[in-house]
């Protein structure tokens, strides 16, 4: 207070002093916030003495009052420090000092030292000492300023009193931050808080910052993508045409930031800075702000129109902090982080005011959030029994709304017939979504003539049978990409008196030289070329009558021998050879066998489970078993290899799984009765039956003899064969009996060991290297025909996006899962239900249902959407307004599958008008007939009413673009459909 003369009001008398000052003293409490004031102790006695007097003229009149002990020196009036109450001061209420001032005045220039009461955690005090704060501005760190602040003041006072002390206009946006060390700063963002709740002291630095023209803060310019400082600062562009960069698998957010940046509504919001006065940093719902001020940057960067590409770094790292599902760089839903941001938005900016459905809504809920996109519903619901009728409203921040879904499905399969000489025929055919595998024998049926009781389906990968499928398992576990071959069947495997049973075939080719390095003397085996289901009686599964089977079968594209090639030769055998016959059984020796029991199968490393199952053949296998190093040697070309007795198999190794392949069911577990013979286990008459080869000199006659009855246990050595020299007839392939996986294992094909009919015989054929190449045509075996199906077009499903919210808002009856209690009837009731709009926001957004996920199936629709562009509602349902018509101002698209995909957004800029397709960082000009497609995800659309005119021309064409760049806006890629479809082809996340 400037100082003023005594006399300045005419003093009562002394007693009336005493009299007043001494109640003001004695009955004021202290209240938060009151000013009080410090005067000088010994002043202040004087002054008691004075009036307790009586005597005007006394000698112990106090004169001017007089701080000046109170202060260290007299040229900034700093209090001294450690002051002690009642002994170097006093303290006395503000209508005590006033009254003090006018009756005696103070010293000139001295100040009055007034002090806030102030609501401290455990007291209620006179803040003697203020906290005494350095301010600086972030662009000149050593300008820097003194000033002292009550503990209670708000932070809003300390800016108030930097933006006074450095000139910043009161337009600049500015953010505080708080240094309490040399390394350590934090951001003061509640400006609302008191300097004590925001832990400031005294010796704190407060630096204040201000947001650059583009959008930056100084302190995260480099979260900038730019080619350089310079260029960035010289490029000026259309504010809001600027890509964000991928952080690496961000383009879901990427896709949903472009479309909620280019509403009108809510982005101009955040640019003219209207949440700085609405961010809730109390809201326990909400994230402290930070969420609405990390968008408000990306916005702010966006629409400078000073750069081609923004880094969301420190959104990403925002949204990742308070929303654990989008942590790390993983694929997600652009419609899942919409509808978190949209939440997060609303209650980090909720006014949360205290003013039925609507209005209770908004007693809770009041945000810019909920003034641009929140509508109403009106949910009816009907009981069946007593049809009482009961309606609620529901707020909504869009709407999910279904994509009619066909009820038949498209499949495309490769049929092999029984005749030899015919080639695999590729079908597309028209099937049940919901239906079984014996709907699509069915189809196929119609199109060849073959009964479909003798069709058997099988999921062909990697050479083998991934899994054979029984005729009552549903299509659904069959997916788009796999390889389906149906394989025709003779009568004989099919009736049920048939005596015929079905092999597995698959092709091996085995390694030039032996693998002694490993410990082993065997040979490796590699799958190759397509399996072939073939059907043979019970009866003939000798050695020869197989051979000359599969070679009937392959006769299409496996040259014969020529008479002149089918020499007799003499088969050598040196001692290394007659000793590994001696220890191996079907090219096992007993110590690789040994070896394998005790290691995992080199099939680990592909990490799959898969199953292989036969029609009526019983179950599959369910292990892991790599095909490329299987450590077998097939018996040499002609060599005894009885698969009459060899080929029974456990059936323990299925197929290595697709990268993203089923996981087996239950049903798939081979049945652990399924009566296979095991090796060393006592033959039953039926499987005691054992063929042994003679080579006759003239006629080359088999003939048969009876099996002993003892199975040779595993450590026994098999007898030596008959004739070290003997003479064979030369042979393309050995036989050999394998497992699901197309492996031999170790016990396969003992003594008295024959095929297991209750499940389903596999069977290899080895060829040596030489042979194949020599015999087996590779480009033949390949080959195929296409049906006329194939020639179909398949046709684009298409749909009016009105259908879509039509069938959004039929009567459903409820789920079993979730009755509704019918307050009549007294119980729950799957009552109908039907929902209208009642009440329509701003801005629309529609969430297309493309993900069906069903008991029956789970797939991606393609549908494409027409007439997205203009979207005639409804009159709201409270009948409050002219019907309202909306139209589309953003996309957001999915390219892809279910599992994997791209996201990318179409939007049209509020100031010039025109469309733009961002990629990412790349941004392109768009027309509005390549928005139409069957990618468009999530859709944005702005009442007719509420659009505001463009500011500024339209461009007239991209390629009037200024120079190109990779971030720079160019030309639209294609017209129509065809342009958007080319972003299929674009590299996926």
């Amino acid at each position: 207070m400037a100082a003023t003369t005594a006399g300045a009001a005419e003093p009562p008398g002394l007693e009336t002093q005493h009299r007043e000052i001494e109640a003001l003293l004695q009955n004021h409490d202290l209240r938060a916030g009151d000013s009080w004031y410090l005067l000088e102790r010994r002043w202040f006695e004087q002054w008691k003495e004075y009036v307790e007097t009586g005597d005007q003229n006394s000698s112990s009149f106090p004169g001017q009052i007089d701080n000046t002990e109170l202060f260290e020196e007299l040229e900034s009036y700093r209090l001294k420090e450690r002051l002690v109450e009642n002994e170097d001061f006093v303290l006395i209420p503000a209508e005590a000092w006033h009254k003090l001032l006018a009756w005696y005045g103070v010293v000139a220039d001295q100040p009055a030292l007034e002090r806030k009461v102030v609501d401290l955690p455990s007291t209620v005090k006179v803040e003697v000492y203020p906290v005494e704060i350095f301010l600086c501005l972030h662009s000149d760190m050593e300008n820097v300023l003194t000033a002292q602040f009550s503990r209670v003041d708000s932070i809003n006072v300390i800016q108030k009193t930097m933006r006074k002390q450095f000139e910043v206009p009161e337009s600049a946006e500015t953010r505080l931050w708080m240094k309490s060390s040399e390394t350590s700063c934090e951001r003061l963002r509640n400006v609302h808080m008191t300097v004590l709740d925001s832990c400031l002291s005294s010796g704190m630095t407060v630096i204040m910052e201000l947001r650059n023209a583009d959008g930056t803060w100084p302190s995260s310019r480099p979260q900038i993508m730019r080619n350089s400082v310079e260029e960035q600062d010289s490029y000026k562009g259309q504010p809001g045409v600027c890509g964000l960069t991928n952080l690496g698998n961000t383009c879901f957010m990427n896709s949903a930031l472009q479309c909620l940046s280019n509403t009108p509504p809510l982005t101009e919001y955040f640019l003219r800075s209207a949440y700085l006065d609405e961010l809730n940093f109390t809201n326990p719902l909400g994230m402290k702000g930070e969420i609405a001020e990390a968008y408000a940057d990306v916005v702010k960067q966006m629409w400078s129109g000073r750069h081609y590409s923004v880094v969301p770094r420190i959104f990403k790292t925002k949204v990742g902090h308070f929303a654990s599902q989008f942590l790390g760089y993983q694929q997600h839903d652009s419609q899942e982080l919409l509808s978190f941001l949209l939440d997060g938005l609303h209650e980090d900016l909720n006014r949360e005011v205290a003013e039925e459905a609507w209005r209770n809504h908004r007693r809770r809920n009041d945000s810019v959030i909920v003034d641009t996109f929140h509508g109403l519903f009106k949910s009816t619901l009907v009981c069946p029994e007593c049809h009482k009728v009961s309606v609620t409203f529901d707020p909504f921040c869009y709407l999910s709304v279904p994509l009619p879904v066909s009820k038949e499905r498209v499949m495309e399969v490769f049929f092999v017939s029984l005749d030899p000489a015919a080639k695999p025929v590729q079908h597309r055919l028209v099937v049940p979504k919901a239906g079984k595998v014996s709907d699509l024998c069915a189809a196929l049926s119609l199109a060849t003539d073959i009964p479909a009781n003798q069709m058997v389906v099988a999921d062909v990968f990697n050479h083998r049978f991934y899994k054979i499928y029984q005729a009552d398992e549903y299509l659904s576990c069959i997916l788009d990409r796999d390889d389906i071959f149906v394989y025709e069947l003779s009568r004989g495997s099919v009736e049920e008196d048939g005596d015929e049973v079905v092999l597995a075939l698959y092709l091996r080719e085995r390694s030039h030289y032996r693998d002694y390095g490993s410990g082993s003397s065997s040979y490796g085996t590699s799958l190759f070329g397509h399996p072939l289901l073939i059907s043979t009686p019970r009866g003939q599964c000798s050695q020869e009558s197989l051979y000359q089977l599969f070679l009937q079968r392959l006769a299409r594209y496996v040259r014969p021998l020529d008479p002149s090639e089918e020499v007799e030769e003499e088969e050598e055998a040196d001692d290394e050879e007659e000793e590994l016959y001696k220890t191996q059984t079907n090219g096992v020796s007993d110590d690789e066998g040994e070896d394998e029991d005790e290691k995992p199968g080199p099939s680990k490393r592909e990490g799959g489970e898969g199953q292989g199952q036969g029609q009526g053949q019983g179950e599959g296998s369910a292990s892991e078993v790599n095909q490329s190093n299987d450590s077998t040697e097939p018996a040499e070309a002609g060599a005894t290899n009885n698969v009459g007795k060899a080929g029974c198999s456990r059936e323990d190794a299925p197929p290595p799984r697709r990268a993203t392949a089923r996981r087996p069911t239950d049903a798939d577990v081979p049945n652990a009765a399924d009566g296979t013979l095991a090796a060393g286990r006592q033959p039953s008459d039926e499987d005691e039956e054992e063929e042994e080869e003679e080579e006759d000199g003239e006629d080359g006659e088999e003939e048969k003899e009876q099996a002993t009855p003892h199975s040779p246990q595993p450590n026994e050595r098999l007898p030596k064969r008959k004739c070290c020299h003997a003479k064979r007839r030369k042979q393309l392939f050995a036989i050999q009996a394998v497992n699901s996986n197309g492996t031999t294992e170790r016990g396969m094909g003992e003594g008295g060991c024959a095929f297991s009919f209750t499940s389903q015989p596999y069977v290899a054929i080895d060829w040596d290297p030489d042979m194949k190449k020599k015999y087996y045509n590779e480009n033949e075996a390949e080959k195929y025909v296409k049906h006329q199906s194939m020639e179909v077009p398949h046709k684009q499903t298409t749909v009016q996006l009105q259908q879509c919210i039509e069938l959004f808002t039929t009567v459903e009856t409820l789920e079993e899962e979730n009755p509704w209690y019918c307050p009549t009837c007294k119980k729950h009731q799957l009552a109908t239900k039907k929902l209208d709009l009642w009440s329509l926001p701003e801005v629309l957004i529609i969430h297309l249902k493309r993900f069906s996920y069903t008991k029956y199936s789970r797939e991606k629709l393609d549908t494409i959407g027409t007439g997205l562009l203009r979207l005639p509602a409804e009159e709201d349902g409270d009948g409050r307004g002219a019907p309202s018509r909306y139209d589309l101002i953003a996309v957001s698209n999915h390219y892809g599958g279910l599992r994997d995909g791209h996201y990318t957004s179409y939007a049209r800029n509020k100031d010039n008008g025109q469309w733009y397709y961002f990629d990412d960082s790349k941004v392109t000009y768009a027309r509005e007939e390549q928005i139409m497609t069957n990618a468009a995800y999530l859709l944005f659309y702005q009442r007719q009413d509420k659009i505001r005119q463009p500011t500024l021309p339209t461009p007239r064409d991209g390629s009037s673009s200024p120079s190109q760049s990779a971030n720079e806006v160019t030309s639209p890629p294609q017209d129509g459909v065809d342009g958007a479809t080319s972003c299929v082809n674009m590299e996926t996340d």
